[in-house]
Order: C-alpha cells, then structure tokens, then sequence
C-alpha cells in the first residue's frame, strides 16, 4: 500500500514527505511541538517498528503491517526499475551514498540513481544549499532519499521540501548504513520479534543506549496509560 500511494504520488508530480516512525520518532515528538506538527503534516506515517504495527493491532486497526525503511526503499528500487523512476540520496557518510549507489544500481541493474550528496554534520550554508538545489534541479529525482538520523531527517524534509525539485522525499534512516553494508541489519526473526532495537543496542551501545533507555520506558507507560483509559499521560 506504501509503494503504490507512493508512486501514485510521483505519477502526478505530488509534493510531500515520508516519515518511516518508530518508537523513537513518536516519543521524541512529544517533547517537540515542531517534530510534532512535521509528522502530522506528512504525505505519509508508516510504522517503522514492531511495538508501532502492535499498537495500531491494539487500536483496531487488524490490517497493519510494519513498514520497515530498509524494506521499503528495496521494494521502491525494484518497482522502479520497471517504471524508470529516478532516485537521490541524500545523507550518510564517509562515502554512503555513493556506495547505496553502487550496491543497488549492481542488485537492480536498470534503477537510476541520478544523484548523491553527503552533507556535513551540521545545517547547511548558503552554498552549500545553492549547490544542492541545482544538482537537484538538473537531476530532476522523482523519489529523494533521506539518511540522516531522526528527529534531523524529519526538519529537513520539511524545511527542503518546497526547496528541492523532488516530488516526494522519504526518510529512511539507517537504511543508508545497512544497504551499503556499513552496519549489519538484525536478522529477520529478530526484527520480527519487536527486539530490533535491543541488537542495534549491542552493535553501537556508546551511541544508542541514551536514545533506547530514555525512550522505550517512557513509550510503554504513555501507551498502557493510554489501553487503561487514563488521561494523564496519552500519546499524541
């Protein structure tokens, strides 16, 4: 259903943003009014995790399924290589995105990338902004990939989308790091199983462990609060 409102949308040059959200996204939402207003002003929401599909299944909603950034920019890149949609990557670094470019033209041979650009760790300047529009507008992507890191991703797509000559802008993540084969992905029984996060936590606990101890608590009780009825703590 992601895939084909997606490309629905770039069939007729519609403007928007994807956010692929998960518990981190959601939670770090409720202490950002600006976050906030960027994910419910998105073209699309999809439940990046586990925990996300379980709580839809909670609230009725019995035909929710995850919608995992990895997965969906594979099924994208397979479907438009029979559509002949062009793709930009933006973000990742040390070399990321040229090297998602090169795994992914040599798996889906006919797919065009038709740009990449690694951006600092920082806001971009007025150059470098003014660079970047124009190798957009010479490329003229159909779908810009965005891999940077949330709550990042999210401003930025929200910032660049009337900016940037794209119609539609997904961000994904750590997709950047697991598709050019920087980081190692979970196995599928352990995504599977809603512990994603606790192996990532494994691989890279100096950077994570901060984000996972003061998010995933935090989730659990605003959406048991929630399931009871109680008011005092709800998601939104």
């Amino acid at each position: 259903m992601a895939v084909e409102r997606i490309c629905q949308a770039v069939a007729i040059r519609r403007k928007g943003y994807v956010c692929v959200t998960g518990v981190h996204g959601v939670m770090e939402a409720q202490d950002d009014p600006e976050l906030r207003r960027i994910l419910n002003s998105a073209f699309l929401n999809t439940p990046d995790g586990m925990p996300m599909v379980w709580c839809g299944k909670l609230a009725g909603h019995r035909e929710m399924s995850r919608v995992y950034g990895p997965d969906l920019m594979l099924e994208l890149a397979g479907v438009s290589a029979e559509l002949g949609l062009r793709h930009f990557f933006y973000g990742g670094a040390n070399g990321a995105a040229e090297e998602l470019k090169r795994r992914l033209t040599a798996r889906f041979p006919r797919l065009l990338v038709v740009g990449t650009y690694e951006p600092p760790f920082r806001p971009l300047n007025d150059a470098e902004e003014a660079e970047l529009s124009n190798k957009v507008s010479v490329s003229r992507p159909d779908i810009f990939w965005v891999g940077l890191s949330t709550p990042k991703q999210e401003k930025f797509m929200a910032a660049y989308q009337d900016k940037l000559d794209a119609p539609i802008m997904i961000a994904v993540g750590a997709a950047f790091d697991f598709h050019s084969g920087r980081v190692k992905q979970a196995p599928r029984w352990i995504q599977r199983s809603g512990f994603e996060w606790l192996y990532r936590l494994s691989c890279d606990p100096k950077r994570l462990w901060k984000r996972y101890f003061k998010n995933n608590p935090r989730f659990l009780v605003r959406i048991a609060c929630q399931t009871l009825g109680l008011k005092k703590y709800p998601l939104g």
